[in-house]
């Protein structure tokens, strides 16, 4: 399989995909980030505990 071959492939794939607009409807943008905001907060009050001066 040659790399012009390969590309050619993904770039149907690409091309494929891009007709459905690749957005799950039941996925909100602000359920997301705010799961990602939470998560990321957890993990930065967690680094904070171990990072403490004794």
């Amino acid at each position: 399989m040659s790399l012009h071959s390969t590309a050619a492939q993904l770039a149907t794939l690409a091309a494929e995909g891009g007709e459905h607009g690749g957005n799950h409807e039941s996925l909100s943008p602000l359920v997301t980030g705010g799961g990602a905001f939470i998560i990321l907060l957890l993990l930065l009050w967690i680094t904070t505990r171990f990072n403490r001066d004794r």
